[in-house]
């Protein structure tokens, strides 16, 4: 009956984690490519209209706003958004913000999205404007 019950527990031990509801790894990888998407646009808006382009970061609230179309972006709830911008950008205040020039440059900056061990970047280059997403190390 030990034994039975020992079973049970290393199974439920395996099993429970795979079955938590909430963001899966592949929905967070997901989240992090729409994360990208959203500030390809802005940095695609800002050369063909040749204006600067701002999109806006909240991360208490989790959302995102494109400064070329309104767009909204709103990752789930069990999500941990931390976002590391710039406090000014060409001499201004930053406020939130990831800039966008004519030229394709950007001030740069890094929303990290994390969920249990699993943790991707979303990284803006401050000098070429180039977005990347990395998968980090958990620590």
């Amino acid at each position: 009956m030990v034994c039975v019950l020992s079973i049970v527990a290393m199974l439920v031990g395996i099993l429970l984690p795979r079955l938590s509801p909430g963001t899966s790894r592949p929905r967070l990888e997901a989240s992090a490519l729409e994360i990208a998407s959203l500030l390809k646009i802005d940095r695609n808006a800002a050369v063909k209209s040749g204006m600067r382009v701002l999109t806006r970061i909240d991360a208490s609230t989790r959302r995102l706003q494109s400064g070329s179309n309104g767009s909204v972006l709103v990752v789930p709830d069990d999500v941990t958004l931390d976002a590391l911008l710039p406090r000014d950008c060409e001499g201004r205040p930053a406020l939130s913000t990831i800039s966008f020039f004519p030229s394709g440059f950007s001030c740069g900056g890094t929303l990290r999205l994390s969920r249990l061990n699993t943790v991707y970047e979303v990284r803006v280059n401050w000098l070429t404007g180039g977005i990347e997403i990395v998968r980090v190390p958990a620590v």
